[in-house]
């Protein structure tokens, strides 16, 4: 008894806010596929490709992230009532904070692609509530620290992973306009919309911000095309059409991601030696995807159904490729307890949360 005790607690200070990466590339998939496999009139011979995926094969998907952000969530809490030190170490870090916004974005994912729950539903309002409530409070904290005096103006802490602050707002835009709260949905699309503009500015200069990322956390980069892909999203939804403002926002994140992946070295340290941050390519990917099958509903046309489907695809791959090789090293992890005694070890030597703890 007590030497499980000795390794429950030890998964709780392993365990961290990067973790919900996880979860947010697999609740993005799910709403990737219930976009995808969703009929609609005159589809074009690419789009229709999609329809042949079994609905049994969603609702698998979706249970899988359902089950996996659960988990994620039970451990979280779990951390929060016995090492809340920790979480408030997190907290004050200029990287970790930013994943506070994780859980909240992946629960409205989640939600939003329920193959059980209309967006009409009372139930559904009820939830959205829950996991927005926490990202407004995050935002008053986090904006407001921002621009007010103190230690944490946003030209000393910016990084690439504050765009998370940016993400959960417009997420949270989209999943109101799809219940018909316009006002809301506005509400928070012009808080994400507005600090995304400052950040972009900010990030695109340099300041010491940007230079403080080790190499390991560099898979965050793919951050930078996940919040304008959002935005096109929601944006659309509050609209009811992708227009020109939602196309400006999929071209800046297309031009973006061709950007990134044309600059491999870049991404070549943090490639060395798997961790979770790997997990940070996928859920650009697929909001990258998203707005493509939005674009592509809206333009028609072969060359957009054509990106569509190739963005589809590469985000679908490096998914089931994230989620055999985290099995694989974990699995090799177990069978070699020396190693891992080793590096643990080697962890706790330094803080209990910096920077590369949410590698």
């Amino acid at each position: 008894m007590e030497e499980m005790k000795c390794s429950i607690s030890k998964i709780l200070k392993e365990f961290h806010a990067g973790y919900f990466r996880i979860g947010l590339s697999l609740c993005s998939q799910a709403l990737l596929w219930k976009t995808l496999i969703n009929p609609i009139q005159d589809a074009h011979a690419l789009r229709r490709i999609f329809t042949y995926i079994p609905f049994t094969a969603f609702t698998l998907l979706w249970s899988l992230a359902f089950l996996t952000l659960l988990t994620l969530s039970l451990l979280y809490v779990l951390r929060c009532l016995f090492h809340f030190h920790m979480v408030k170490d997190e907290f004050l870090d200029h990287v970790g904070v930013n994943y506070l916004f994780a859980p909240w974005i992946s629960w409205l994912l989640l939600l939003q692609s329920s193959p059980f729950i209309s967006s009409k539903t009372i139930y559904y309002h009820a939830l959205w509530w829950i996991f927005s409530v926490p990202i407004f409070a995050l935002d008053v904290k986090i904006y407001g620290q921002w621009f007010t005096k103190g230690k944490r103006f946003l030209s000393t802490v910016a990084n690439p992973a504050s765009q998370l602050s940016v993400i959960g707002n417009l997420v949270g835009s989209q999943a109101a306009a799809n219940m018909g709260w316009k006002e809301s949905a506005i509400c928070m699309f012009s808080l994400g919309i507005a600090h995304y503009l400052v950040l972009f500015v900010t990030l695109y200069q340099r300041l010491s911000g940007n230079n403080s990322l080790p190499a390991m956390l560099r898979p965050v980069f793919f951050l930078f095309f996940a919040a304008p892909s959002m935005a096109s999203v929601a944006w659309s939804s509050i609209c009811g059409q992708f227009g020109s403002a939602c196309k400006m926002l999929f071209f800046l994140s297309l031009f973006l991601f061709m950007s990134l992946v044309s600059r491999p070295l870049l991404f070549k340290k943090s490639m060395k030696k798997f961790s979770v941050a790997w997990w940070a390519y996928s859920f650009p990917l697929t909001a990258l995807a998203l707005a493509s099958a939005e674009y592509a509903r809206q333009v028609k046309g072969v060359m957009p159904h054509a990106i569509m489907l190739v963005l589809s695809t590469l985000s679908a791959l490096v998914l089931l490729f994230l989620v055999l090789v985290s099995i694989f090293f974990n699995t090799a992890a177990k069978s070699s307890p020396s190693t891992t005694q080793h590096d643990h070890s080697s962890e706790s030597s330094n803080n209990v949360v910096t920077v590369n703890n949410h590698v």
